[in-house]
């Protein structure tokens, strides 16, 4: 009880905590772009994956849980470190230089940052709730039957001809719309933002950096930001712009041929 009232009421404890859940959202961040991926290949990969997961159940709903826990004490970290910090400065103010010499990731961490939580809060309420424009009634009605097994780390976990949610047409068809692939584009690009500050400051939380190799981390650090970046803006992008096109028979395909020109 120490430990935790320590980690809650002391600043080292909260930027542990910051730096911790920090971790534990990457790797969610990271395995949710592997998984869109399969946006490129044949329907059964996505749709199976979300097949996969959905029957994992109560086990779903805890790994959610968890997962939101995160970032509810990412978030209440964050506020009471920067709350903490303003008035430890006082009246101080800055001048034009300094701000200068601040880097952009580290002087918009704060609004990135919200804006990146209502994205999520978006997000879920789109694809997961089926809560928005009519997902909800495409989530409900689609289907989609597997045209062969799918399998994880070599074991078939969805069986061929079984019946499935069409994810991968409720993904395509979402991204059709302009607005939707921009507010994600615009989304995702500001947590690419937040992620290249973030995770070199959960490093050195974590004590994974000196300044032996803090430059080659700093450039690791970019590289990683980018990547994650270039990997969400292609699903949205190659959508939006016909550069991939749906697979045929899917319902995707039948209501893009149906209507050719997203609405605008």
């Amino acid at each position: 009880m120490n430990l935790v009232r320590l980690l809650f009421s002391s600043s080292i404890g909260r930027k542990i905590l910051m730096a911790v859940t920090g971790l534990v959202l990457v790797g969610f961040v990271v395995g949710h772009l592997i998984g869109n991926l399969q946006i490129f290949s044949h329907p059964d990969q996505i749709n199976g994956y979300a097949q996969y997961l959905h029957s994992l159940g109560p086990v779903l709903w805890l790994v959610r849980i968890g997962l939101l826990g995160c970032v509810g004490i990412h978030v209440w970290a964050a506020v009471a470190l920067s709350l903490e910090n303003k008035a430890a400065r006082g009246p101080e103010t800055y001048g034009v230089s300094r701000w200068i010499q601040a880097a952009v990731a580290s002087r918009y961490m704060k609004h990135s940052g919200l804006v990146v939580l209502a994205f999520i809060i978006y997000h879920l309420a789109h694809f997961t709730a089926g809560a928005v424009a009519g997902a909800g009634e495409f989530k409900a009605a689609a289907s989609y039957t597997m045209s062969g097994e799918f399998r994880l780390l070599g074991f078939p976990v969805v069986a061929k001809g079984q019946a499935v949610q069409d994810v991968y047409s409720m993904v395509f068809l979402g991204f059709r719309q302009p607005a939707v692939a921009v507010f994600y584009i615009i989304a995702v690009a500001l947590l690419s933002l937040h992620l290249l500050h973030g995770v070199d400051a959960m490093c050195q939380t974590l004590g994974l950096r000196n300044h032996r190799w803090a430059a080659g981390l700093r450039r690791c650090v970019a590289l990683f930001s980018l990547a994650y970046l270039a990997g969400n803006v292609a699903i949205p992008g190659a959508i939006l712009t016909g550069m991939l096109a749906p697979a045929a028979g899917t319902v995707a395909a039948q209501r893009i041929a149906a209507s050719p020109a997203p609405q605008r």
